[in-house]
């Protein structure tokens, strides 16, 4: 998912020990470096497991109280409309209406159609608190459903402020678009890849739509390699090669967004088929060491 006015508008589719429990990461394969003070519960990293198998560095788990806001030691809010670089037609707010625990371990992402006809929902991003480099980066997710609606899970370099997009990278773990209930996408964005040029995989069922069920989307991302899964299965892998020559911008610490979008130039607008609220609902977010 392009990230903002930036972006194009155009788009395709810590050693044996236990780490400290008070901080937040920045999540690679080699020690973790703690960054920020999460407080109690903040995105919590695990004692690590044996060198054979993967190690879990980090989670949230969204418990809380039903209604109340998720961990703002974690995540924080893009605000606003101007659709976001792609024609959207949402206004992200920081509403517990539109993000809030339901006290039954997820976050709940809802898309709402106002009295006045105009749409409201949720960005929810860890910049500026944690940071991932390389590992296993998965969600449990339930996605919504209809026309329009534009559910995803992503990524992008922590250096943006710096270098700007594409130049930053952006990983998109899980998208989809109402029109395609049965798929998912996953992609890549960078220098020379950006946009409808962006290098991406399709998940598609057997049968059925995503939105039935929870799923899990990840991504195992080494260095030289990101590989996209779906329930553990992978879909796609891209690898410098497959860049045609164009710089590979993965190699860095990234920071996670969860939004739900709606219209947009990829998945079009909602019509009358498409009912709200929508909403997307996140069981757990975890990071691993990849063994």
């Amino acid at each position: 998912m392009p990230h903002d006015d930036q972006q194009q508008t155009d788009h395709p589719h810590g050693g044996a020990g236990a780490i400290d429990r008070r901080r937040l990461l920045a999540l690679g394969l080699g020690a973790a470096a703690a960054v920020g003070t999460a407080g109690a519960l903040g995105l919590r990293p695990e004692a690590a497991s044996a060198a054979t198998t993967p190690t879990l560095l980090a989670a949230d788990e969204f418990d809380g109280p039903a209604g109340s806001a998720p961990n703002p030691g974690i995540w924080r809010y893009d605000l606003g409309g101007g659709g976001w670089g792609n024609g959207e037609l949402e206004v992200y707010t920081d509403s517990r209406r539109n993000s809030a625990l339901d006290g039954n371990g997820n976050l709940v992402i809802t898309a709402r159609r106002e009295a006045d006809g105009s749409y409201t929902s949720a960005r929810l991003t860890s910049q500026g608190t944690y940071t991932a480099q390389y590992g296993r980066i998965e969600a449990r997710i339930r996605i919504p459903r209809g026309q329009g609606i534009w559910p995803a899970f992503w990524m992008l370099g922590a250096d943006l402020p710096q270098v700007g997009w594409p130049a930053c990278g952006e990983i998109d773990v899980m998208e989809n678009i109402g029109r395609e209930p049965g798929s998912v996408h996953g992609t890549v964005h960078g220098p020379g890849y950006s946009g409808a040029e962006g290098i991406s995989g399709t998940a598609t069922l057997p049968s059925g739509a995503f939105a039935d069920d929870f799923h899990v989307y990840g991504v195992d991302w080494r260095p030289g390699s990101i590989s996209w899964t779906v329930d553990g299965a992978v879909y796609r892998t891209v690898t410098p090669a497959d860049l045609g020559g164009d710089r590979w911008v993965f190699d860095k610490p990234f920071f996670v967004i969860l939004n739900l979008a709606v219209g947009g130039g990829w998945p079009g607008s909602p019509d009358s088929s498409t009912r709200f609220p929508q909403q997307m609902t996140v069981d757990w977010l975890r990071v691993w060491q990849n063994a």
